[in-house]
Order: structure tokens, then C-alpha cells, then sequence
């Protein structure tokens, strides 16, 4: 018998002359619904933030730049910046505290890919730190504040064609300009995500695959693909129905998620071998692809059944 569904709270009745107050769209809503502020009172604001479905779609760095908001744990890049004459920035992957972005005593300005909040566009999450950040005193570090609809686009202040020299670390020291500049809280956070950290390494022979080491005894490659979902989904099926979908041996196609408008394709790894034994194996993969988006024929029975299955095995990274 399926579980019957909880129905909706009400919002409470507002006292006359009473306002709800503007928090972030993804925020429970304050007149106490429980739903989102985006899906109650603030549904018909002007001022809200409206979802972006593909937010670095303008960027040749578009597949890095989903990987490292979405699970790459420590890692930075130079930002090419547009306009800002003699500023520098650095893309970070998250800062202490899940911070949106600090400027360092010295000037250096960092903005982080991953944080707590999220108005539901990343890129606009993004440009919104960044110009705080480019503003801000040195030695401030910034709290998340929600983005007006009219935050400059990201694709006006870093250059869309520019690749990331993407910089992945074993530790979190980055967050210091120093080594012992840390208090000894900091010291204490620093040393708890250090410990957290998954071993991480992006292979050399496809654009933006990532070896993941997420314990003793679990590997996994995690592989954003630069396709659009219903045709990269005709392709894997094609390839699963051939058996062809592996990576080789002690390898196994674990399934996919959404992120930023492109899958996320992820398979479960031996963990007795490093990461870098499994560029080839992704190279003769990514040309078995290439031939399955080149098949024009319409999927037999057993290709649509696999895409059904491979439909059905949607991850949520961990």
C-alpha cells in the first residue's frame, strides 16, 4: 500500500498591515507553510532569483566548472577576470565555513564553487560573490547574501572562452596564505576536512573525468558528459545492450545524476588499481560513444529496455 502523502501545510494568517520578509527562494518560507520562500510568498516577487537550468552553459569551461560545484572536494583555478584591471581571483571549491568567497590580507580575492546556500542559479551565485569579493576590505571574509535579479551576469566579468588550469590538492591548506597563520579553531576545522577529503584525480586522456577514492574499498570514476541528456541516453543504451558500457575489467556502469543541465555518469572502479590506469580504458570508451551517437538506426528492443533501466538509476552523490 503506497504512503499517503502528508497534505501541505497552511500558511498562518498574517496580521493586517503585516508583511512575510524577503528571505533566499530556497529558504523555508517565514510565514511558516513549510515550503520554500520561492514556492510561497515569494513565488510573485520580482526580485527572486528564478531557477537557471544549464547556468555555465556560455562557458568553454562549462564541464570543470560543474564538477567542481558539484563534487570535486579540494581544488582551485585562476579566473580570467574581465574589467578589473590588476585584480586577480581564484576559483576555489569550498572556503572555511562554506564561506561564498574571502579577500586575503595581501588582496588576493577567492570565491568558492560549493556552499551552503543557493539561489538555484550557480553562475549568478557566482558573479554575486565575486563582485563582493573584488569590493571587499582586506582580510574580509564574506557571509552568503541572496543575489538581486540584477547581479552583473558571470559572463560579463570572467572570460567565457578561457579553459580552468584546474589545481586539485590533497589538503585543504590553500585556505591560508601561510602555513601557522591558522587559529586554533581554524587549525581544528582544517584538520577534520583534511581527514573528510576523498582522494581525487582527473584523468588526462577525456575532458573532465574524475578518479574518486571514496574509501578503503569503493572507486569510482565520475565522468560529466558535454551532451544533451535524451541523445547521450540513446548512445550509453546502445552501448549497454552491447556490453560494451564497461571500463574494462573491475569495472561496472553504476548509474547517473543531473547537474547544472548536463548527467554526470559514474561507474563503480576496482580499487586495486590507481587512478590513472583508467585513462585508456575512458579513451576507447569515449570512441565507443562517439560510434553510438553516429548510429542513426532507431533502438531495437533490447537497446530501449536498457535505456529504461539506465533512466531508472539516477545517484545522489554522497
Amino acid at each position: 500500500m503506497g504512503r499517503r502523502q502528508r497534505p501541505a501545510a497552511r500558511p498562518r494568517q498574517l496580521a493586517e498591515g503585516e508583511s512575510v520578509p524577503v528571505v533566499g527562494g530556497r529558504e523555508p518560507c517565514p510565514c511558516g507553510s513549510g515550503r520554500r520562500y520561492k514556492a510561497c510568498h515569494g513565488r510573485d516577487r520580482d526580485d527572486v532569483v528564478p531557477l537557471n537550468p544549464r547556468p555555465f552553459a556560455e562557458f568553454a569551461a562549462e564541464l570543470d566548472l560543474i564538477a567542481l560545484h558539484t563534487f570535486v572536494p579540494s581544488a582551485t583555478a585562476d579566473l580570467s577576470l574581465l574589467g578589473s584591471a590588476g585584480a586577480s581571483a581564484t576559483l576555489a571549491t569550498v572556503l572555511p565555513l562554506a564561506a561564498p568567497a574571502l579577500r586575503r590580507a595581501n588582496g588576493e580575492v577567492v570565491v568558492a564553487a560549493q556552499t551552503l546556500n543557493s539561489s538555484g542559479d550557480p553562475s549568478r551565485d557566482l558573479a554575486h560573490s565575486l563582485e563582493r569579493a573584488l569590493a571587499a576590505e582586506p582580510g574580509e571574509t564574506l557571509a552568503y547574501d541572496e543575489p538581486p535579479t540584477d547581479t552583473t551576469p558571470l559572463i560579463e566579468l570572467i572570460d567565457p572562452k578561457a579553459a580552468l588550469d584546474l589545481k586539485l590538492h590533497d589538503t585543504f591548506e590553500f585556505w591560508f596564505e601561510s602555513a601557522g597563520q591558522a587559529s586554533a579553531d581554524q587549525a581544528i576545522s582544517l584538520e577534520r576536512a583534511n581527514a573528510a577529503i576523498e582522494p581525487t584525480i582527473k584523468l588526462g586522456s577525456v575532458d573532465s573525468a574524475y578518479w574518486v577514492r571514496r574509501s578503503t574499498d569503493r572507486c569510482h570514476l565520475r565522468w560529466v558528459m558535454p551532451y544533451d541528456e535524451e541523445p547521450l541516453l540513446d548512445a550509453l543504451a546502445r552501448l549497454h545492450a552491447a556490453d560494451a558500457l564497461r571500463l574494462g575489467e573491475g569495472s561496472k556502469y553504476a548509474g547517473s545524476l543531473r547537474a547544472c543541465g548536463r548527467l554526470i555518469v559514474v561507474w563503480d572502479l576496482s580499487v586495486d588499481q590507481p587512478g590513472e590506469h583508467w585513462d585508456q580504458p575512458a579513451a576507447l570508451l569515449a570512441d565507443r560513444l562517439g560510434n553510438a551517437f553516429a548510429a542513426t538506426a532507431p533502438l531495437t528492443s533490447d537497446e530501449r529496455r536498457s535505456r529504461s533501466g539506465l533512466t531508472n538509476r539516477q545517484l545522489t552523490l554522497r
